[in-house]
């Protein structure tokens, strides 16, 4: 039987795409006694507390999914973020990557202060502040979200927080509870030794904060026609009111990738991240982060990242057009609308289907939440009888509870 070596699998590593900055990072402090000691001179540091947010951007750092980043932004990369899409070193970062504060007094530069979980007082990490600086609010919510209307979950957030943005590099004492809560958790190194043990060279990524509908199946399979493998890549951090959690997702794609997927094409993996609701934007950093873990290709469909009526619905394809060939290795596969068609009998889009409108019925994660809360099983060209089953579970024990 052939029996493939650590030489075996380096070599094929080098066909993945690279990573972003072709620098992959790993910023977690893996040695136990390494760790140990630094908490404890953690007790001696000024205490930074971080945001829910903050925390999951630190472990996006940690395992190296925000590469080739090392810590958070400084005023020079934060300020050729926001104008640019720059860091100051000219590589593409679409988004501020920050934590905050109220006020500076227990924070100096050239002093190390102890990052602090949002929910305890465990110490998860450590920054070597750089910078230490003001800035515009209104500002940055306009770059990074288009608008600072405080209906958009992401611009009233930024409202919410401290007026100092701090700076520096950062080292990671933790994953938070993902490697222990998720079995499908992976770093980006791991999960691009998967891809290499399966010779795989395209790959196409598929990120989803919602269950798998029959929409986000057809495209997935459309896109496996013609690629080694697919990612299924969902993001497991905190999404917002009325977005269905990890816990009951997990179960759906489980469940539809057992039934319906080959099982030797796909990869399923979660990955820890915030959702930031930034649309075009938001989807340039989808695009990087999956770059980071080896995809060559990553699906931007209608609306990708979007939230409510703030973006239209292909901008966060068109943002990619805007590029420059360096910028990313990674590739957009842009899709249409898709839906399902009465005349055609299945799954099509505008690009495929000659029937009119009358004949459509759209699907979409709004559409599936909708019929799911108002206690409605959703039809069949919605959603697969399978998942359903487990959404309807799901939202009459969010019935009961009220």
């Amino acid at each position: 039987m052939k029996t493939t070596t650590k030489k075996n699998i380096k070599s094929k590593l080098i066909s993945l795409t690279p990573p972003h900055g072709d620098k992959l990072v790993n910023l977690m402090v893996g040695d136990p006694g390494e760790k140990a000691k630094l908490i404890d001179q953690s007790k001696a540091l000024p205490k930074l507390k971080l945001s829910t947010l903050e925390f999951s951007d630190l472990i996006m750092l940690g395992i190296g999914a925000f590469s080739p980043l090392e810590g958070f932004m400084s005023s020079a990369d934060y300020e050729g973020v926001l104008e640019n899409m720059r860091l100051y070193s000219g590589t593409l970062w679409p988004m501020p990557v920050t934590i905050t504060v109220d006020s500076t007094g227990d924070y100096k530069v050239g002093d190390t202060a102890a990052l602090v979980s949002p929910d305890s007082d465990l110490v998860v990490g450590q920054i070597k502040i750089d910078d230490i600086f003001s800035y515009d609010k209104d500002k940055e919510a306009k770059s990074s979200f288009g608008t600072t209307d405080p209906s958009h979950p992401g611009a009233a957030k930024l409202q919410g927080i401290g007026n100092y943005h701090i700076g520096g590099k950062v080292k990671v004492f933790t994953e938070g509870g993902y490697p222990e809560e998720f079995k499908e958790y992976a770093r980006p190194s791991e999960v691009r030794d998967i891809f290499s043990e399966r010779g795989w060279k395209t790959i196409v990524a598929f990120q989803t904060r919602n269950p798998i509908h029959r929409s986000h199946e057809y495209l997935t399979k459309t896109v496996l026609e013609t690629a080694d493998g697919l990612f299924i890549h969902p993001i497991v951090g905190k999404l917002k009111k009325g977005d269905i959690p990890a816990d009951i997702r997990m179960k759906c794609y489980d469940v539809l990738l057992s039934k319906y997927y080959p099982k030797d094409r796909v990869v399923l993996k979660v990955y820890p991240m915030e959702m930031r609701y930034a649309g075009p934007k938001e989807a340039i950093l989808h695009a990087i982060i999956r770059q980071n873990y080896g995809c060559s290709h990553i699906v931007i469909g209608r609306d990708h990242a979007g939230v409510g009526d703030f973006y239209g619905a292909f901008e966060a394809q068109e943002i990619f057009d805007t590029l420059t060939g360096d910028d990313l290795k990674i590739k957009p596969t842009k899709m249409d609308w898709t839906f399902y068609c009465e005349s055609c009998g299945g799954m099509a889009s505008f690009k495929t289907c000659p029937h009119p409108n009358s004949d459509h019925k759209m699907i979409s994660g709004t559409k599936l939440r909708e019929i799911l809360s108002a206690g409605e099983y959703p039809p069949d060209y919605i959603t697969r009888k399978e998942v359903s089953d487990i959404l309807i579970d799901y939202y009459k024990c969010i019935e009961g509870k009220k």
